[in-house]
């Protein structure tokens, strides 16, 4: 099903010009050989740039002919690396096997080159022929950095001769491979009888930690790996059509930023059926606020008489597993439903930040890193979790739930420890809670509310308070929330008796110094108490994700009022400033 899906999908780029010319790659071709029409040669043309870095250091990227070969001697058409364009060969290596190779490399070349020649009558394939067989490499002057392992290709009076449509198409012709009709399949991709590619032709590109030169998703190289006496690519018959334009397909949607998710060791894939206008690699990477308001007031989130965007949309995670492409992850659903979800997702997320305001959306990657100490150990199945929420509204699963409460309790113990205590972890953190709820609880749960009696949720904003109390009367190195978070948030019974004992000295020196400060917080601190019964002796995991929430939110609840206190103050020494100003 995924082979079919992409070599459909290869169809649509074909018919808009998006894909390259049957058994044509992009290549890094470093060096143009210039020759007259005759087949004079003129010189080398370098095609690296000026100030080249990355893959530019080794040429311009053309569409060229392509052939899949490991360690035989194939020579490709009119473009090929100097050694089977030249004969050249690195004078460090001192086998003597290597010139007799580098011989029947060059003269395999030559002989693609003849065969092209005869079969397409091109002058200017004439031309590239006529000066390998008279004037030959040994005429030019090769250029002081050359190496063997260049991609070389020939101009022709201004002309590239692997653009000619006749070249295309004899190029398409020769590499179809031929045998008898007997050994002819039923392709299991198009459904057609037809002589199945014994090895598929086009290497797919890109996947973390997979070879350079590319892999296959259908080969078998081990006996282990045979059935029915099938070898190689036979064990699944895709024909050789199919076999290129699903790989074709691949490649395209890897090398597109907005159709591939690098996470980890998977890279996931996006398409739909139908040209579709859905940025979704931009939407779960990096949402602005401007398109994801977009998303939620689309007409797939309330409007009447609307139709329902019933195309296909497609998701496949592939990883390299022992030289070969391992499909992780394939399903299907479509772009209306995937537009809902989005929705869902995004509402999930809702939470004010750290100063009780509107926040930002978040990326997939910004939730997931929040759960680890370095971006680099984000865990795949993290952001699996999460795309599955956001792309067919899955509820997270209680693990995540679990590693973000480890994350914070693993942060306590020292000063400025909770700034583990960050948005995306809290966002994660409420995700999950509200993940198998209705909207109207999960909008409960963007700011402080103040009518809920979750114990949890209650011990949360009591340990804020206590910390605003600590530090309003005295400038500690570490805080109670430094020392006692993890066991706070997890046997509450046996730490906050203690923690407000503490609190009664702070308490009495705001009431000396500070009054309005002391009245503020000890009013906070008889409502959170009156609605908390008791301390639970321990707290479940729903809870302690609870907790956090409630410390978060009664945080961001304080900082904001005091913005807003602070604001009142300037205002009110403001005005008689002005006042006297003005008279």
């Amino acid at each position: 099903m995924l082979l079919r899906e992409l070599a459909r999908y290869a169809g649509r780029l074909q018919e808009s010009g998006d894909l390259p010319p049957q058994m044509y790659q992009p290549t890094r071709i470093r060096w143009l050989i210039e020759l007259t029409a005759d087949g004079g040669p003129l010189g080398f043309v370098s095609t690296v740039p000026d100030n080249a870095k990355g893959p530019e250091k080794r040429g311009a990227s053309f569409l060229a002919p392509h052939i899949d070969r490991t360690s035989a001697i194939k020579a490709k058409l009119l473009a090929d690396r100097a050694d089977y364009v030249l004969g050249l060969h690195d004078e460090e290596q001192a086998d003597a096997a290597v010139p007799v190779r580098l011989a029947a490399c060059h003269a395999a070349f030559v002989e693609r080159v003849a065969d092209c020649a005869s079969s397409t009558g091109e002058p200017c394939v004439a031309a590239v022929l006529r000066f390998l067989h008279e004037c030959g490499p040994s005429s030019l002057a090769l250029p002081h950095d050359i190496t063997p392992a260049d991609g070389v290709t020939f101009r022709v009076g201004g002309v590239l001769p692997i653009d000619l449509p006749s070249v295309r198409h004899y190029w398409a012709n020769e590499t179809q491979p031929g045998g008898e009709p007997q050994a002819e399949r039923v392709c299991i991709v198009c459904g057609e009888s037809r002589l199945p590619a014994e090895r598929h032709p086009v290497p797919i590109k890109g996947i973390p930690g997979g070879q350079s030169s590319g892999m296959q998703v259908v080969s078998a190289n081990e006996a282990a790996f045979e059935s029915y006496g099938l070898s190689a690519s036979l064990v699944a018959p895709v024909c050789y059509p199919c076999a290129e334009r699903y790989a074709q397909a691949a490649n395209a949607l890897l090398r597109d930023p907005q159709s591939r998710l690098i996470v980890g060791p998977l890279a996931y894939l996006f398409w739909t059926r139908e040209q579709k206008p859905l940025s979704i690699v931009s939407l779960l990477s990096q949402p602005t606020a401007g398109d994801v308001k977009a998303l939620l007031t689309s007409p797939y989130h309330g409007a009447a008489n609307q139709p329902v965007d019933a195309d296909a949309f497609f998701v496949a995670a592939l990883a390299s597993s022992g030289g070969r492409v391992a499909v992780r992850e394939w399903s299907s659903t479509t772009v209306g439903d995937v537009r809902l979800s989005l929705g869902r997702y995004f509402r999930l997320q809702a939470l004010v930040d750290a100063w009780g305001e509107e926040a930002a959306p978040l990326g997939i990657f910004a939730l997931a890193a929040s759960l680890v100490r370095e971006s680099r150990d984000i865990s795949p199945q993290a952001v699996a979790a999460l795309l599955g929420c956001a792309l067919y509204g899955r509820p997270l699963p209680q693990r995540l739930l679990h590693q973000a409460v480890q994350r914070v309790r693993a942060g306590s113990g020292g000063p400025q420890d909770t700034q583990h205590l960050t948005r995306p972890l809290v966002t994660l953190i409420k995700m999950v809670l509200c993940s198998g709820l209705n909207e109207k609880e999960g909008e409960r749960m963007r700011e402080l509310d103040l009518e809920r009696d979750d114990p949890g949720y209650l011990c949360g904003r009591l340990l804020a308070t206590l910390e605003r109390v600590q530090t309003s009367a005295v400038h500690a190195k570490a805080t109670i929330v430094d020392r006692f978070y993890g066991s706070a948030s997890s046997a509450p019974l046996s730490v906050f008796p203690r923690l407000i004992r503490g609190s009664q000295s702070h308490l009495a020196k705001l009431r000396k110094e500070r009054p309005s400060a002391y009245y503020a917080l000890q009013s906070q601190l008889e409502e959170t108490l009156s609605r908390l019964q008791a301390f639970p002796s321990v707290l479940t995991l729903a809870e302690q994700g609870s907790f956090a929430l409630g410390y978060y939110h009664q945080r961001a609840n304080d900082r904001r009022h005091a913005a807003e206190h602070a604001i009142e103050q300037r205002g009110h020494i403001d005005e008689p400033t002005a006042a006297t100003a003005e008279a």
